[in-house]
């Protein structure tokens, strides 16, 4: 009942808004629909007799008015789009530009997404962390460490963290702190890693 009455006010303020433009004169500029041809000589024809003269100007005003309200809310439906992908833009600059590695992780510790600054981590390149088990790139002795982490966190919704050595190279392995939680209302953990002066 709430909702149906909150969609009541909205098309309620929606129609006196167009109401007041039309009056005004100052409709949107752009219109994305029009009256139609058969419309038009539908309203013409109705016009003609006196009879129907007033339920014509009726109906024209019912049909400038709707047209009014379709405008509008293209608007607010484009203004909303832009929103949303300023945000989008906003959100994913910050998750690229962090100084800590984050990744999004499925059950099975599989890499969704990771940030630059955890390829940097691993010393991989951005593309190279996606599809890999985050364990892969450890030393095979910590490995059972971060998958119990991921797993005891996928179990328990509690958030929790452990230290794991990397896998060696020619830069030789790094300790790295691992936090882990899961993501509200999915089943993906969110991981934060960086680098430590020592082990646990």
């Amino acid at each position: 009942m709430p909702t149906s009455i909150n969609e009541s006010n909205v098309y309620i303020q929606l129609r006196n808004k167009a109401e007041a433009l039309l009056q005004a004169g100052t409709t949107p500029t752009a219109s994305h629909c029009s009256v139609s041809v058969d419309a038009l000589s539908l309203l013409h024809r109705l016009s003609s007799n006196p009879d129907n003269a007033e339920d014509a100007l009726k109906l024209l005003h019912e049909l400038q008015v709707y047209q009014v309200e379709l405008d509008l809310q293209s608007e607010e439906v484009s203004a909303n789009k832009q929103a949303l992908e300023e945000e989008s833009d906003l959100y994913r600059n910050l998750y690229d530009s962090a100084p800590f590695g984050y990744f999004i992780i499925d059950s099975e510790g599989k890499v969704i997404q990771g940030n630059l600054a955890a390829a940097q981590l691993f010393r991989v390149g951005p593309n190279d962390l996606e599809g890999h088990r985050i364990d892969t790139f450890l030393l095979a002795e910590n490995r059972p460490r971060l998958l119990g982490l991921l797993q005891h966190v996928a179990q328990s919704g509690s958030r929790d963290s452990c230290v794991a050595e990397t896998a060696g190279g020619a830069q030789g392995s790094r300790h790295l702190q691992f936090i882990a939680s899961t993501l509200p209302r999915q089943e993906h953990i969110l991981l934060a890693c960086c680098e430590c002066a020592s082990v646990e």
